[in-house]
């Protein structure tokens, strides 16, 4: 599936920009609506519970399908998957201004959470495909990664305009014409791929256990506050997502055709990259949505302001994910820039840990966005480069889906646990007499640490786990041979590893 025509080479920063308006777009939508929550609930008359699922019922079908999309992007063309995607998408999102109550915007939503996963799922496999040579990978990572992590904080400024100057509807509405119009580039600019076909199999029982035990599994963690963590509600179906979990891999394991061949977990480069990142995403998915609360509930800021307050974080991340951060993994290695990026996000939010009721957005709030942009700038580039390392290009859709699809959970596990607990421990001081700033306060600062806790683990498996790919892959080749699912010719990082020993 390599593309080695002239006028496809010609293309590929046409098609990378494409590629990225298309995933922009969906990672927009999937924080857009923080902002714009007050609004909606006071509009549809959402319980306080019931508010979440307007962001949950996104994610979870969004998690829950990236795999089987992108092994459909392998075995019809990622081409054809990610057109369908954003078709769908931009119907959906139309669905969703329209919506006049509950029900209907949030089943809009998980329409878009659908069309989110089958646009986004191969998008990465396509970059790499796109820039063989490691230089421009390099960059091309960095302009994705640059849309993967500020999308989000771009978001939340887009929402807090939009909701502000007309209405929330709208922050679904300016989908519509994006979409019509990266349709119609895509089939301009990108190549066609024919695939593998549909005979090696889509695993459509792997894809429904998967995404069951997903959306079971959020489920379970919302409704935590109002059954309990240790309620039998709740380790009822926690226990059943665990069981459909647990299926799902044994399935992977025996399948013919698996949904998700675990060849591709061979790499421990790979492996590591994946957990990683989902402690990474579920740790600073607090930041993008209870901070959000805390500027309007505690600080009094309205939507354009929230916005405005952060998007310090976009312009850092674009710094980095856009010029420095391909440059230092192209001289170091990822593994060496990704730790001090962990480090930084896990400070900025034991920052975040410490705001007051009374605080002030300079002096308590500023001082955090920045550490958590650059520290997102650099770690973002560098895991999706290990993430795609050992990918062939039959597997690199999949190994795309996974990618994302470990965001995707880390966001929606995140999110639930973290706003769960924190409200848990609002309603505790309330019920004790605190006044409702101190005690949004307690709850917003104990999820920021626990947020902080999450991605100090990944910064410690990082510096664990990957230290021993490294150097097996300098050539103690006795710990850990090199496997079938890592060729030479994918071993981007290592040749710019060995090529930088080299040369001191």
């Amino acid at each position: 599936m390599r593309r080695t025509d002239a006028s496809v080479q010609t293309s590929r920063w046409p098609a990378l920009a494409v590629l990225c308006a298309g995933q922009l777009m969906v990672i927009l939508d999937g924080t857009v609506v923080n902002v714009a929550l007050p609004a909606i609930q006071r509009d549809l008359g959402f319980s306080p519970s019931g508010l979440a699922w307007v962001v949950n019922i996104y994610l979870v079908p969004f998690g829950g399908l990236l795999l089987l999309s992108g092994r459909l992007g392998d075995l019809i063309g990622r081409k054809r998957v990610f057109v369908a995607g954003l078709a769908l998408f931009t119907a959906a999102s139309l669905l969703c201004g329209v919506s006049q109550d509950a029900a209907t915007l949030l089943a809009s939503r998980f329409a878009q959470g659908v069309g989110g996963a089958v646009t986004s799922a191969g998008t990465l496999g396509m970059v790499v495909t796109l820039f063989p040579q490691p230089k421009e990978r390099a960059k091309a990572i960095g302009v994705y990664s640059f849309v993967q992590s500020a999308g989000g904080s771009l978001g939340l400024l887009a929402g807090g305009v939009l909701t502000q100057t007309i209405s929330w509807h709208w922050i679904f509405f300016v989908n519509v014409p994006i979409g019509l119009a990266a349709v119609l580039a895509a089939g301009r600019v990108l190549a066609p791929e024919h695939g593998a076909g549909l005979g090696r199999g889509t695993d459509a029982a792997g894809a429904l256990l998967v995404t069951s035990a997903l959306m079971l599994g959020v489920y379970t963690i919302v409704g935590t506050g109002g059954h309990g963590w240790t309620s039998p509600h709740t380790l009822g179906f926690a226990a059943a997502a665990l069981a459909l979990l647990l299926a799902f891999l044994v399935r992977q394991a025996k399948a013919a055709h698996p949904l998700l061949p675990l060849r591709v977990f061979r790499s421990r480069d790979v492996s590591g990259a994946m957990v990683i990142q989902a402690l990474m995403v579920a740790g600073m998915f607090s930041f993008q949505f209870l901070c959000v609360l805390y500027l309007q509930k505690v600080l009094g800021f309205d939507e354009i302001h929230t916005g405005l307050g952060i998007f310090p974080v976009s312009v850092a991340i674009g710094a980095l994910s856009l010029g420095l951060a391909p440059a230092l993994i192209a001289r170091f290695g990822p593994r060496t820039v990704l730790l001090p990026g962990l480090g930084l996000i896990a400070a900025g939010l034991a920052v975040l840990s410490r705001v007051p009721a009374d605080g002030s957005y300079a002096v308590d709030v500023l001082p955090a966005l920045l550490p958590l942009g650059i520290g997102f700038g650099l770690a973002m580039p560098s895991l999706a480069t290990l993430a795609m390392s050992g990918a062939t290009p039959e597997d690199s859709g999949t190994a795309s889906g996974m990618f994302n699809t470990m965001q995707q959970i880390g966001s929606a596990f995140g999110l639930a646990a973290l706003s769960t607990l924190a409200a848990s421990h609002t309603d505790a001081l309330l019920g004790e007499g605190a006044s409702t700033a101190a005690a949004l306060t307690s709850g917003y600062r104990l999820a920021f640490r626990i947020g902080a806790g999450l991605v100090a683990l990944a910064l410690l498996l990082a510096a664990t786990l990957l230290r021993r790919a490294a150097a097996t892959k300098r050539g103690t080749a006795e710990e850990e041979p090199v496997t079938e699912a890592a060729p030479q010719d994918a071993s981007t990082t290592a040749r710019m590893a060995e090529a930088a020993s080299k040369g001191k």
